[in-house]
């Protein structure tokens, strides 16, 4: 197969995290016989730096035409970045709302699992029986507040400010196809997520739930209010299989769901439109503190790579020598610098700590 890749390097670790994963891509391609031609694409802080804005139309019309999108982190640090004195539709992120918009990527997957060779890492592991969670988050990407009517004005003497959640049913419908397709190759179970208790929009969601659900029979459907839901994942996360929900929602959902495991290092992510079209990134940020230093983690740029072969390129197979790749590389005893455990027994678990580049080439030998 012949595979036409966008990547996105974009800001901080990203030049990083995405060289290894290219690296680990690369090697399953020579071992399975495909070829794939990268096209560099600017975005994020790096975009602003060469054409004064986070993402242009020609950028936008790169990735369009290519198969999927590679990407790594955007942004930098709002406290002292220059980008961050720009207008706020100028700022690296802006970038990603636009892109967003502009491919149609409604669906955002986050997957949650523990790998057992990081049990000792997961902050629930302590308790009585330890933990084994297998769950994926899906998150409406294209609506909601982030893309509602937004403004600020004076009202009275005061500054006033309003953000308009809003969707339809149609917005919701796809999305929630998209989880009920995903949990019928899973465990068949649904929970979606919102707060119909107050908010008309959720009411709206959770009525669509319920038709889209009557089209999948062997799938189960259960509601739970979002508050719970926070409470639910960090008390008893086994009991979800796939979790649906809207924009802001899903934003703070996953990224607990992403502590969990014990780091959000770990932690891929894939945007699809209706045509498969996904864009793949870790779910982390940019983290400016270290960028440069060759220490991040690149495991989940790789594991988004891998979910790329799987959800764009249907390579079931090569998804699965990657995953495989990552869980023998964690079992042989490598680890990035945030999966070290700390304090006084470090030096007693027989660990060895790797640098990006070294754990990109530890994950690409066990192709």
């Amino acid at each position: 197969m012949n595979l036409n890749i966008a990547v996105i390097a974009g800001d901080g670790i990203g030049p990083e995290i995405v060289r290894e994963a290219r690296k680990v891509l690369d090697r399953v391609f020579a071992r399975f016989g495909h070829t794939a031609v990268y096209t560099d694409v600017l975005m994020g802080g790096a975009s602003i730096d060469a054409c004064g804005v986070p993402l242009t139309d020609e950028a936008i019309e790169t990735c369009r035409r290519s198969d999927a999108v590679l990407m790594g982190s955007i942004g930098g640090d709002p406290r002292t970045s220059p980008w961050y004195r720009l207008d706020p539709t100028l700022r690296p992120e802006a970038g990603l709302l636009k892109i967003r918009k502009a491919l149609g990527l409604y669906a955002n997957l986050r997957p949650a699992y523990l790998f057992q060779e990081l049990a000792e890492s997961c902050p629930l592991a302590a308790r009585e029986g330890g933990r084994s969670f297998d769950l994926i988050i899906v998150r409406e990407l294209t609506g909601g507040l982030y893309f509602g009517e937004r403004w600020t004005k004076v009202i009275d003497g005061q500054r006033v400010a309003c953000d308009t959640l809003t969707y339809s049913e149609g917005e919701i419908r796809r999305v929630m196809k998209t989880a009920f397709e995903i949990a019928r190759k899973r465990q068949g179970r649904v929970c979606s997520v919102d707060k119909a208790n107050v908010l008309d929009s959720s009411r709206l969601w959770r009525a669509v739930a319920e038709e889209v659900a009557a089209g999948y029979p062997d799938v189960s459907l259960s509601h739970m209010f979002v508050d719970n839901a926070a409470m639910q994942l960090v008390l008893n996360p086994e009991q979800f299989d796939v979790v649906v929900t809207e924009n802001m929602f899903g934003d703070i959902l996953s990224d607990e769901a992403a502590e969990i495991t014990g780091s959000i290092g770990m932690l891929s992510s894939a945007s699809l439109n209706e045509t498969g079209f996904g864009l793949y990134e870790p779910a982390h940020g940019s983290a400016p503190d270290i960028a440069g230093k060759n220490v991040a983690n690149p495991i989940a740029t790789i594991l988004s790579a891998a979910m790329m072969l799987r959800y764009s390129f249907g390579l079931q197979e090569e998804a699965e020598a990657i995953e495989n790749a990552v869980r023998k590389t964690l079992s042989d005893g490598f680890r990035s610098h945030d999966l070290m455990p700390r304090g006084r027994d470090a030096d007693l678990t027989g660990l060895t700590a790797q640098s990006c580049s070294e754990m990109g080439d530890r994950v690409a030998e066990r192709i």
